[in-house]
This record gives structure tokens, sequence and C-alpha cells, in this order.
């Protein structure tokens, strides 16, 4: 892929985030997704690749846009493989919370894990700890090797987990270790995310959360030398058929980073909606403009760019 892709695709979750943000606090997490996937996909004629969308809003006859399957860009440049969320965190935009994005990951055709809607078990953490924990592990024996490997009392590593019922024993058993525990009520990409980031504070991120954002966290994690561990979850006969048609032989797999993002070169661009870990929300300021903060990353050389764009507001027609 050329890297003058990275800016573009920039362009594309900027917009999206500039659209959600006027949902805010008002909700309506319904309006603020479409508004965000609306603009997404407006934005993405204007980008140069022949893509295809293998994680999205949904299927075709459950999404009117960005859904899997539907062919995104200029149908000029590489062939990629797409996986997008025009929002992720639409309750916490509608609530007013923080750590909501709008996110896409571009890696070459066949690429991309063509995740299926359900749950995935996941385990994520940044370059220190990277290759050094397994998913297999009890979460005790987790929590010991992290703190071992990073030289520092268990009393101070800090697990970010969604704030879920299903995870209530797995927190008990976090408890029991004395380790911090940060939850988060939304936002499964930012928690997985969030370990490669030393300002964050979060030494790994587990429990179980979309497949899709899975795939997202490891086009991330890949760019930025962390690691995520992922098991599907189906919960029935028809979501086990469902991985087995998309091309998974054993659903129940232990899938590393490589398996969900494949082994060559990878895009992953974010906009924060509202202020996050690493990302700051979309702020208006005087005279008709709005100010975004954006991550860009490759896999290919590592390049990390923070992204702070000033935009005035009338001149963005796709905006509606």
């Amino acid at each position: 892929m050329e890297r003058e892709l990275a800016l573009e695709l920039v362009r594309v979750t900027e917009l999206a985030a500039l659209a959600a943000a006027p949902w805010m606090g008002r909700g309506d997490k319904n309006s603020a997704d479409g508004a965000a996937t609306e603009a997404m996909r407006a934005m993405f004629d204007t980008v140069s690749i022949r893509g295809t969308v293998v994680i999205g809003e949904g299927e075709m006859d459950e999404a009117p846009m960005l859904y899997i399957g539907e062919e995104v860009g200029s149908m000029q440049g590489h062939e990629v493989d797409v996986a997008v969320d025009p929002l992720e965190g639409t309750e916490i935009v509608a609530k007013g919370l923080n750590n909501a994005m709008s996110v896409l990951a571009v890696a070459g055709k066949g690429q991309l894990l063509h995740a299926p809607d359900m749950y995935m078990e996941k385990l994520a953490v940044g370059p220190a700890l990277a290759g050094k924990l397994s998913l297999n592990d009890p979460v005790r024996t987790t929590v010991e090797k992290a703190a071992l490997a990073l030289g520092k009392p268990i009393s101070d590593l800090t697990v970010v987990i969604l704030d879920r019922e299903r995870h209530a024993d797995k927190i008990q058993e976090l408890r029991s270790t004395g380790v911090r525990i940060k939850f988060l009520s939304d936002g499964d990409v930012a928690g997985a995310i969030a370990p490669a980031f030393p300002e964050a504070g979060i030494d790994l991120y587990l429990g179980s959360g979309g497949a899709p954002e899975g795939v997202l966290a490891a086009a991330a994690l890949k760019c930025l030398g962390g690691e995520i561990q992922g098991k599907l979850m189906p919960d029935d006969d028809e979501q086990f058929q469902r991985c087995i048609s998309m091309g998974l032989d054993d659903p129940y797999k232990l899938l590393t980073v490589d398996d969900m993002v494949g082994t060559d070169d990878v895009i992953f661009a974010a906009t924060g909606v509202t202020p996050g870990e690493f990302l700051g929300g979309v702020r208006y300021t005087e005279g008709q403009r709005a100010e975004t903060h954006s991550i860009v990353m490759r896999a290919k050389t590592r390049t990390v760019r923070f992204v702070r764009s000033l935009h005035y507001l009338p001149n963005k027609p796709l905006l509606r």
C-alpha cells in the first residue's frame, strides 16, 4: 500500500467524528451512529482504493451502507480489505462519556479476518508484554507473569475490563490478586489499545467483547508492537456454523494478531469523538471551526502519527 494512503484514511475518520460529535450527550445513539456512518461512507469515495468491507455495520439486509461485502473507495489503486466502526461507543456519545472514536483499518485483500458478530475472549498488551502471556492461562497466572515481566508488584498493575455482568467471576479473580481495575462502560477498541500507550497507565486488557472490535484492535496493536490474543465465543449452533461459513475451520482456535490482520502491511486510523486515553475529542472553537485529534499508524514502518486538525465547518459539504 502507498504511504500517502494513511493521510487519506485519517480524513475519513475525521469526517465521521465530526458528524457524530453534535449528538454528544443527547441520548440518541442511533442518530449519532447514523450520522457517522453516512459521513464515513461518503468520504470513502474520495480515497484511492478498491476496497471491500469485511467488517462493517452488518449484513447487506441489515445495514444501508458500510455493510459487509460493500465496495468502497474510488475504485482506483490497491485492492484492499476494509474494517470500519464509524462510531465505536454509540452509548458513550449518547451519554456524553469518554473514549468514543471513529475507527478503521485497511489491509491487503484477504488479510483481515472476517470476524462474525459475536463475542471474543481477549487478552491485549503493549510491547513490553508482547509474547510473554497466554490467553489460555488462568487469570492469576496471567497477572503474576505480567508483574514478573514488568518488574513491579502485582498491586501496581492496572487491568482494564468492560463493566459487564458476564465478567463478574473474572473481576472477582482479579480482585483476589490485588491488581487495580479500571472499568470501561463501553469502548472495546480503545480499551484493548490502551496498554500500548504508556501515558494511559494500563498494563493489560482482559475480558470478552465484540469480535469485529478485536480485529480493529489487532490492526492498531500490530502497528504499535503490542499484542492481542482472542478466542471466538459462539453461543449456539447457528453462530458456530456462521464461523465455519466465514472460513474459520476451528471456531475455538486461539487467534493471534497475524490470524486477525494478516502478515502484510496494515494501516489503522482513528479520530476521537469524545476525550479518551490517548485521543482528544471533537472540540468546537470560534469562527465555525472544530478541532479533531486523530492517530494514524502503519505496521510496515511502525510510524505513529498524531494529527491535530482545525476544520472550517461551512466548507464540509459532506456533513449533513
